[in-house]
């Protein structure tokens, strides 16, 4: 049989355009366009994009550690026990918070909440830092979050203390 039989067979007396949708098959273009060739190409552009980003992978995974540089934050005897003072670290554009907890140990983090970059408030009566944006609530031991939407921790800046100045020696981005 010939293929003109199948094509008046599927033909309706009408110049409509929406019923002669059978018209404009054809096998050869169809089989271009098969299953085979669409997962071939899924494949090819996933593998092309997965290579683009490797050098940003490669640039965070070097920017684990940043380098540390000495920066004098307070003298400990002007930070009363169970406060919080604000400073910069490691550049006068990133906020940082120092925390001398009830225990009198020193702690120190970015002061921006990880979730939106809302500045983060210690919070003495529940020994807890704070983002009053969405009511974030961060461990002031160690920084990671306890309720609210935020998901990583803290970035920690390393501290010395030294002949009774505090220092900032350097900054630890600890979620992966």
């Amino acid at each position: 049989m010939s293929n003109n039989r199948y094509q008046k067979q599927n033909r309706h007396d009408t110049n409509s355009d929406m019923i002669n949708l059978v018209d404009n098959l054809n096998r050869a273009e169809d089989l271009k366009f098969n299953r085979r060739a669409f997962l071939k190409s899924a494949v090819g552009a996933s593998i092309t994009l997965g290579l683009a980003t490797l050098p940003f992978t490669g640039l965070a995974l070097t920017n684990k550690k940043e380098a540390k540089h000495r920066v004098e934050i307070a003298k400990l005897a002007d930070i009363p026990k169970d406060s919080a003072f604000n400073f910069t670290y490691p550049t006068d554009d990133e906020p940082a918070i120092l925390i001398r907890t009830k225990k009198e140990e020193l702690k120190a983090y970015n002061n921006k909440c990880t979730h939106l970059q809302c500045p983060v408030f210690y919070e003495k009566e529940e020994s807890v830092l704070l983002c009053p944006c969405h009511k974030g609530y961060f461990n002031v031991e160690t920084g990671h979050p306890m309720a609210g939407p935020p998901q990583r921790e803290l970035p920690l800046i390393q501290l010395e203390v030294e002949d009774g100045i505090i220092y900032a020696v350097g900054r630890q981005t600890r979620h992966e």
